[in-house]
């Protein structure tokens, strides 16, 4: 009889749940089209492409192909370790992390292809990426076929409603552009509205802890200013416009393609960040930022420990 009631108490609590994660689904999708319908120019055209997704990703057919290039490139070239399996919680879950780069984030897409190599088909994770690449030309498509979205609560709020895993980086281009000096600092940039999603969707967060990425393209310095100038933040919410020592530019804009040097990854799920059931505590800015300390603080005592075994100061 108790097992019996447990088990009801637990659909119960699911159902609500996934009542709650649909109803902030349908929310963030009215705000994100009246956002979109505002944009104008330049901006508007990026906002229109990248509203262009779907949860039909990753393509599987797709990821098998993929998987000759990726996984010679992860076990050989990046040398990747990853532990804390254990730690991932049932899904839907929130995972949140830091990262390098531009436009390919190879500590990011790593953790997307060991999670597809780890949990094959039963259990796809959606990534997140900036409205500019995600509107780019050829990038786009190529990161839909992956199964990415958009890094906007309409797109997420979705996946999570539907009971799918979500891999979200708040500090944007801040985070991954971040100078080589700062490159065992988990940067998120202040952003909170992951915090909010994950209150109003229902889910845990999983924060990740990596290193070893910056190293793979070192940020000279940030260019705030330059972007500024350019006017980058009204035209592709871009804050900033970084030079860094990449192959085969040399030192040149840190946007351009590049052949990542051949660091050493480290990954690491951490504990999962559990959240209040009330989404009223959304609106609580106390609760939301004690939230966002708790995952930030998570993610770097995991870099500080990640970073501790680094032999070398630029290959792991």
């Amino acid at each position: 009889m108790a097992k019996s009631k447990q088990s009801q108490t637990k659909r119960q609590t699911t159902k609500g749940k996934s009542t709650q994660a649909e109803q902030q689904a349908q929310r963030a999708k009215k705000k994100a089209a009246d956002r979109r319908e505002q944009a104008d120019g330049a901006a508007g055209w990026v906002s229109e492409r990248a509203g262009k997704w779907s949860l039909d990703g990753p393509d599987q057919g797709f990821m098998h192909a993929q998987k000759y290039f990726w996984n010679p490139l992860m076990d050989f070239y990046f040398r990747m370790e990853v532990e804390g399996w254990e730690r991932i919680p049932e899904p839907p879950a929130l995972l949140v992390g830091v990262h390098s780069g531009a436009p390919f984030v190879w500590d990011a897409w790593t953790i997307g292809i060991q999670w597809w190599r780890h949990y094959g088909e039963e259990r796809p994770l959606h990534g997140t990426a900036h409205d500019a690449l995600m509107a780019a030309p050829g990038v786009g498509a190529y990161f839909r076929k992956m199964g990415v979205l958009p890094a906007a609560a309409d797109s997420m709020s979705a996946a999570l409603a539907a009971g799918r895993d979500v891999a979200l980086w708040p500090g944007g281009e801040v985070d991954s552009l971040r100078p080589w000096v700062k490159r065992d600092e988990a940067t998120l940039a202040g952003r909170t509205g992951f915090i909010r999603l994950a209150i109003a969707s229902g889910v845990p967060i999983v924060p990740i802890a990596t290193v070893g990425g910056p190293d793979s393209m070192p940020v000279l310095f940030s260019g705030r200013r330059l972007a500024k100038v350019m006017q980058l933040d009204k035209i592709a919410r871009l804050k900033v416009f970084p030079f860094a020592i990449s192959a085969p530019w040399g030192i040149a804009p840190a946007a351009l393609p590049e052949i990542p040097l051949p660091t050493k990854i480290r990954t690491a799920f951490q504990e999962p960040v559990t959240l209040a059931n009330d989404p009223a505590k959304a609106k609580d800015d106390d609760y939301v930022d004690r939230k966002y300390e708790e995952v930030r603080k998570s993610i770097q005592r995991g870099m500080d420990e990640l970073a501790r075994r680094r032999r070398f100061p630029l290959f792991g």
